[in-house]
């Protein structure tokens, strides 16, 4: 998924004279005492814009990165919770999402209940698997496993015809995996051979939770990590999973039965309701080829195992304290680094989030999103659109055939802010006060059932792909559409209270970031309508993959520790999407000041220093290793001191603003510098 906009502002933002005013959280908008003067701003401009804040800001033990976007939730969090505990104390006094809300939240955090239960609520589910004794019975299970949101062997789910954007189809896709990347199972580094020895250990762990002896417990652990393995071998990278083209693969039901003969497809979707399918996308054919073999050659015992293992693995933070820590130690721990789990009413927050998070956003931006704030991005919006187009039209490297198409695309690029017009109709959602984690499973059942239904229909333009509560936006290539939550839009990143120069850098950067990706290296294959379609000429995408390769050689450089570098062509729409996005926003800063005063310095820094200052601040943040290391593997976006000072060994305007001059570390010259978009 990706993100992005464009710009030209008109509206006052405060005028840049003086003195500017504090936040509503007590800070400036550019606070000079999160920097560090001591670092030249052409040596490592994310230090010299942000080095106080991290030294006074180190990572709290229950995270494994603190960052701007960490801030801000925070904060969120701490609105989120006054409205969950005015639902929990009236919960049996009003109906509908309240009490709803209310009574999950008030399962969720008593923890008595919790302790005392154990495993009993899922006792009938583990009953279930320990009954399998045939092949067909696997496989029904499996479809049981989907139908209660538990990702075993691979997933199944609704998403728009990437070739008919106006069409929602049946998707399937690879899964199955415990470990959060393929390469985990099949490199020999030293990092991946430590998380498989670790795995191993936590995989026996759980079973032994289970009740297993130490002696089964470890059967079964390697009885997973062999299961796992041949999928993570049947699985694509995910540098290949960036293709859109690889993985559209449009089948009819007779031809998934032939690619994958054993899995008795027709069976499959008839338990989950789709007997009538005719055709869907498979993702990647390979690995159902392999799932075929899989099913026919490994013994219903073993199947049992990895079924146990996956109920397990998708329910045990929702457990008792055992299953909790056990679960944490891995996943947060080991692969993050983290020192300390959240506070149970934050996790538990979370779990509302994914169980109605629609319903708590509702409540969410009736008391804390003002609808100023919405007026004033989409004029934002609407700016960095027209600069965006803008330079589209100067563009020296594209012709004017394919410069038509993108400018029709962005013309086209939908803009949604703050949150849905249509909110999701929770009222058939079911909970019950018998368990937390049964509660966690109906809400599952519910969202899956609504998502399905979608199958075979035209597609929900009004839909949203996050909740308004949410620290981050998004740009989606099949519908064209850029998306901002109402999380997003406060301090550091959006202030009512900032001069122009600030919001531009900030926000309005985040803007033309996500307007971007629209045009980055996936994005650019989505035609206006958000089909899969190439509107390229030739020698454009000739050229348009040149340019873009220079972005590539620049971040495969970056070394994030000795021998561990940014993968350039994994992190390479973020990429451009962040240079694009930095230099749509400078353009519609500019603009902005036509006809205006001259704008004066405050804190003795010019506005051009501050729209950069303000673009590093969103990017400040600090990182354990363990965690570094596992976004590196992951992750489409570079770390964030790359991330700022990446981009802006790019972009003149930078040298200029602050008087990085040739020698410097950030300095580049012309000819080898990124200029795309």
């Amino acid at each position: 998924m990706k993100t992005e906009f464009a710009l030209l502002l008109i509206i006052p933002l405060m005028l840049q004279i003086g003195c500017e005013k504090q936040s509503r959280h007590g800070e400036p908008p550019l606070n000079p005492a999160n920097m560090d003067l001591t670092v030249e701003p052409g040596v490592d401009f994310f230090r010299y814009a942000n080095g106080n804040w991290m030294a006074q800001n180190p990572v709290p033990d229950d995270f494994s990165r603190y960052s701007a976007f960490e801030q801000l939730a925070e904060r969120n969090n701490d609105d989120i919770k006054a409205l969950l505990d005015e639902a929990a104390s009236k919960a049996d006094k009003r109906g509908g999402n309240w009490q709803k809300i209310g009574l999950f939240y008030t399962m969720g955090m008593d923890t008595v209940q919790i302790e005392e239960q154990g495993l009993a609520p899922l006792a009938a589910e583990f009953s279930r698997i320990d009954s399998l004794k045939t092949v067909n019975q696997v496989r029904e299970q499996i479809a049981w496993m989907h139908d209660c949101g538990i990702s075993s062997l691979f997933h199944f789910w609704a998403g728009q015809d990437e070739k008919n954007s106006n069409q929602v189809i049946a998707q399937l896709t690879q899964g199955g995996l415990g470990m959060p990347d393929r390469d985990y199972y099949l490199e020999n580094d030293d990092r991946s051979q430590e998380l498989r020895r670790e795995y191993l250990a936590h995989l026996q762990a759980m079973f032994e939770l289970l009740g297993d002896t130490p002696e089964q417990a470890a059967a079964y652990a390697q009885t997973v990590l062999q299961i796992e393995t041949r999928l993570a071998k049947a699985s694509m990278s995910r540098l290949e999973m960036r293709d859109p083209q690889k993985t559209y693969n449009k089948m009819r039901i007779e031809e998934l039965v032939s690619a994958s003969p054993s899995f008795a497809w027709p069976d499959y979707l008839a338990k989950r309701g789709f007997g009538e399918l005719d055709s869907l996308n498979v993702g990647q054919p390979l690995f159902f080829k392999e799932i075929s073999a899989m099913i026919e050659s490994i013994p219903v015992a073993d199947w049992q195992t990895y079924c146990r293992w996956n109920l397990v693995n998708s329910t045990a933070a929702y457990l008792n304290k055992a299953f909790v820590d056990q679960d944490f130690h891995f996943y947060g721990t080991v692969l993050s680094g983290r020192k300390a789990q959240r506070p149970r009413w934050k996790r538990v927050l979370g779990a509302v989030n994914g169980a109605m998070g629609e319903a708590l956003g509702q409540l969410y931006v009736e008391k804390y999103f003002p609808a100023a704030a919405k007026s004033r991005m989409l004029e934002l919006v609407a700016n960095l659109k027209i600069a965006l187009g803008q330079r589209i039209a100067l563009l020296d490297w594209m012709s004017e055939e394919t410069k038509q198409k993108a400018q029709e695309k962005l013309e086209h690029m939908n803009v949604k802010i703050g949150y849905p017009d249509k909110w999701i109709d929770y009222s058939t959602l079911e909970l019950g006060d018998d368990s937390f984690v049964q509660n966690v499973l109906r809400a599952r059942r519910f969202n899956l059932r609504r998502e399905l239904a979608e199958i075979d229909k035209p597609v929900d333009r009004e839909k949203w792909e996050m909740v308004p509560q949410t620290v981050n936006a998004y740009y989606h290539p099949v519908l064209n559409e850029v998306v901002f939550p109402a999380a997003i839009l406060q301090f550091p990143f959006f202030n009512m209270e900032a001069d122009d120069a600030v919001n531009y850098g900030a926000i309005g950067v985040v803007i033309g970031h996500e307007m971007t990706h629209g045009f980055d290296d996936q994005g650019r294959q989505y035609d206006m309508n958000g089909n899969l379609n190439d509107w390229w000429t030739e020698e454009d995408a000739k050229r348009f993959k040149e340019r873009t390769q220079v972005l590539v050689d620049q971040f495969n450089r970056f070394a994030v520790f000795d021998t561990l570098h940014i993968n350039g062509e994994l992190t390479l729409g973020e990429n451009i999407a962040d240079l694009g996005g930095l230099n749509i926003a400078y353009t519609a800063y500019q603009n902005s000041r036509k006809g205006k005063p001259e704008a004066q310095a405050i804190d003795g820094f010019s506005p051009e220093q501050r729209f950069f200052l303000a673009y590093a601040q969103v990017w400040r943040q600090n990182i354990r290793d363990k965690e570094l290391m596992r976004r590196v593997k992951e992750d489409v976006h570079s770390p964030g001191n790359f991330r700022v000072n990446g981009p802006l060994t790019n972009m003149p305007e930078f040298f200029a603003a602050f008087a990085v001059e040739p020698g410097k570390p950030l300095y580049r010259e012309t000819g080898e510098r990124a200029k795309i978009w």
